[in-house]
């Protein structure tokens, strides 16, 4: 089993105003792109299957890597087309769920029950919960058996009150994923805004930010070779 499931968006757009939103591509991107490259597979999955949608905004920070998986058959196909619905997974397929970010993932990742009973079997195998960014979102709200939040007392990072008010979106966002990690009894960590951070914490490992799908993806790495070892 070498397969790592990667978490996409359905949410095209801000709920209080008519903006567009989505995937950030490079956090989907970077990240495979050294997963696949240590010789791992991936599957793409979004909450209700079908068409991601990308942000506009992403598009201006994609390197030629980024843009060439873009255009590819494949990630056209799997990712941004016809991605996996979560009735479609087979959690024990899988040594690791990554959720990816963008502002679209603050709406239909929190609450997602599907997405988060695949995460509670993934973990509960031994698997890694993974995120980047605002993906977060993801494991904000996850519970294990008895209730109790997944994260409390686990170190973790996500993107920063600080990120939010830089990026002018915290009248827009349902949520500030720094707060409520905090607020469920995270260790959150953090450093300088945009740049390059990433955690791990036994089963969990994290990205502060944009620049961060490459650090998560060298950890998780790192982590999956030597529980294999």
């Amino acid at each position: 089993m070498n397969k790592i499931l990667v978490v996409l968006t359905n949410t095209t757009q801000f709920t209080k105003k008519d903006e567009a939103t989505g995937l950030w591509l490079g956090e989907a991107t970077e990240f495979v792109e050294d997963v696949e490259a240590a010789g791992y597979q991936v599957d793409y999955v979004s909450p209700k299957g079908g068409y991601v949608p990308l942000d506009p905004r992403s598009m201006k920070y994609a390197d030629n890597t980024a843009l060439a998986r873009y255009r590819s058959n494949d990630f056209q196909d799997r990712a941004l087309s016809h991605s996996l619905s979560p009735a479609d997974i087979n959690p024990a397929d899988y040594v690791a769920i990554y959720y990816t970010g963008g502002h679209g993932v603050m709406f239909d990742f929190p609450n997602d029950t599907a997405l988060q009973n695949i995460s509670r079997q993934i973990y509960q195998n031994g698997g890694y919960l993974t995120s980047v960014c605002h993906g977060i979102a993801g494991l904000l709200n996850l519970k294990d058996e008895a209730g109790h939040y997944l994260i409390s007392g686990q170190k973790i990072t996500g993107f920063t009150t600080s990120e939010e008010v830089l990026s002018g979106k915290t009248r827009m966002v349902p949520f500030l994923n720094e707060k409520v990690a905090r607020q469920h009894g995270a260790q959150f960590l953090k450093k300088r805004a945009f740049k390059p951070y990433a955690v791990t914490d036994g089963q969990f490992i994290t990205g502060q930010n944009p620049w961060s799908p490459h650090e998560v993806a060298r950890q998780l790495i790192t982590a999956l070779k030597t529980h294999a070892n």
